[in-house]
């Protein structure tokens, strides 16, 4: 084994450009291979904590008929104080913002004061909803980091107005910063009395809710209750939808390991590829050295010996690209996440898989050229010039 290792390396150092365009192939496949699935993996992981963050306690309910009207005060009425926490409905619209003398479209989000508790969200600095608010429809908003920072170019807010729909809202709050999901930024966020964004929308149907259990025990009870009480106020079980939060994580593991596994079949075709290669460039090796084979064998070198030499010599080539392409793959995530400002992380797992993929490749795609070359008769081979 050290013998072939050593004649293997040699060959390798000899012809150095042809070696490394050899190794290219697998280098790019395992490159690809470890980087997508990595990628994909903390992707997942980063899902997987944005719906974390907001609470194993939490479900939410949406009314997806519009002929159909729910109200919070009918869910707490048929679920009872005892195993919910409270019940937040939400009302989603687009405005008009005025800042200065440009005029912008704005998300904002028709809240009680139920929210911060059910949602787990908090203010920094000044106050949230109160229910005198939701009562007297007063014009007052909470808004997020995000918005304070563009708006006003402080966190020093509170008095400071903002136009909506031509109608000017006081900020009595700054919400905490809870940072950028995948479903997008928790800081640019204006929030408003439910009433007075249903007034702002011209709208008074709430189409979704936020359900906070009094446990994470309790949350199958409480979705079980959630879609009886539903079905008793709506009689259409196609007109509303319940969702927890370990139904959604179930989801989307399946949908990232999917899209991952995927992902690392294409680029594993990219293996096969340079799996090729080291067939190609091995037979080729075969040829040049017909006389040292020939040599070799007139010496005493028996078959087995030529097949092991060249067998070694492929494997070699395949797990040096399979070292290199992991090396490069290190420095390509931690590009990735520098430049996507996401975590992520190689898949050692994955990065071993490929390892051994490599080698399997090497004895798979160089048997054939090791086999040819352990069949040359001597006599033949010392005649080859």
């Amino acid at each position: 084994m050290r013998a072939a290792l050593k004649m293997a390396f040699v060959n390798i150092l000899f012809n150095k450009m042809r070696s490394f365009l050899t190794m290219l192939g697998i280098i790019i496949g395992v490159v690809a291979v470890i980087m997508l699935v990595s990628i994909g993996q903390g992707a997942s992981s980063n899902i997987t904590s944005s719906i974390e963050s907001m609470g194993a306690e939490l479900l939410t309910v949406s009314i997806t008929d519009e002929d159909v009207t729910v109200s919070a005060s009918e869910i707490e009425e048929y679920l009872g104080d005892e195993i919910i926490k409270g019940v937040a409905p939400v009302l989603s619209a687009s405005v008009t913002m005025k800042t200065g003398t440009s005029t912008t479209s704005q998300s904002i989000v028709g809240v009680t004061e139920n929210y911060a508790e059910v949602y787990g969200t908090d203010v920094q600095s000044g106050r949230f909803i109160k229910t005198s608010d939701v009562e007297y429809r007063t014009q007052v908003c909470v808004i997020g980091v995000d918005v304070a920072g563009e708006l006003f170019e402080s966190y020093d807010v509170i008095g400071e107005e903002i136009t909506l729909n031509d109608t000017v809202f006081t900020v009595v709050g700054l919400l905490k910063s809870s940072g950028s999901s995948q479903y997008g930024s928790g800081d640019d966020v204006i929030l408003l009395p439910l009433s007075t964004a249903q007034r702002l929308s011209e709208t008074t149907t709430v189409s979704q809710f936020y359900v906070a259990a009094r446990g994470s025990e309790l949350v199958e009870r409480v979705e079980s209750l959630l879609n009886i009480t539903l079905y008793q106020l709506t009689r259409d079980e196609d007109a509303y939808t319940v969702y927890n939060q370990s139904s959604i994580l179930d989801t989307m593991d399946d949908v990232t390991n999917t899209v991952a596994l995927m992902l690392g079949g294409i680029a594993g075709i990219s293996l096969l590829v340079g799996g090729i290669g080291i067939m190609n460039i091995m037979l080729v090796t075969v040829t040049e050295r017909t006389r040292e084979i020939g040599i070799r064998k007139a010496i005493g070198a028996k078959r087995r010996h030529i097949l092991f030499q060249f067998l070694v010599e492929a494997c070699v080539l395949s797990l040096l690209g399979g070292i290199l392409g992991i090396g490069i793959s290190l420095l390509g995530i931690e590009a990735y996440a520098l430049i996507a400002g996401m975590s992520a992380a190689i898949s050692w797992e994955v990065a071993l898989l490929a390892l051994g993929v490599c080698v399997v490749l090497g004895i798979a795609f160089g048997l054939y050229p090791a086999n040819k070359a352990s069949k040359l008769l001597p006599i033949d081979a010392l005649r080859y010039v």
